[in-house]
């Protein structure tokens, strides 16, 4: 069971309105929070997995060792973002936005990053296995590792 519904984090966010939301260590696994704002919010080792956070803005927040297996963050912007040690396997990251984003050391094996923005993002020591990389933006990332293969076009 969640710690915290929907309804709750709304208000958590209203409340702190201008402020970073200090939602660390918290257990939020299968929360829709689909759409949401929480820039800059703290939700360093939070359990969020299977979460909806389709189109959610996680600019510049703190991701450090969460827990996001199997989340949807689709279309998500995490531009900036901490996600050093996240624990990311069979994420949807379809189309999201990580410019900027520290992925150090987080595990992304067979995370879905088709169409996403990696553009400037720290990839040092990644577990990258198995992931989909298809049209993934990869401009100026760092730490990639040397066998990565990013595919143009769908495989046959």
């Amino acid at each position: 069971m969640p710690d915290l519904t929907r309804q709750d984090i709304v208000k958590i966010l209203a409340v702190t309105s201008g402020q970073a939301a200090r939602l660390r260590g918290l257990d939020l696994n299968h929360v829709d929070l689909n759409s949401l704002s929480l820039a800059d919010a703290n939700l360093s080792m939070a359990n969020l997995s299977g979460a909806n956070l389709l189109r959610a803005d996680l600019t510049k927040a703190n991701l450090t060792r969460a827990t996001l297996s199997y989340a949807d963050l689709g279309e998500a912007t995490l531009r900036g973002a901490n996600l050093r040690e996240a624990v990311l396997t069979g994420a949807d990251l379809r189309s999201a936005d990580l410019t900027d984003a520290d992925l150090s050391k987080a595990d992304l094996r067979g995370a879905n990053l088709r169409g996403a923005d990696l553009t400037r993002a720290n990839l040092w020591n990644a577990d990258l296995s198995e992931a989909t990389l298809i049209y993934t933006i990869i401009e100026g990332a760092r730490g990639l590792p040397a066998d990565i293969e990013i595919s143009l076009a769908a495989k046959a």
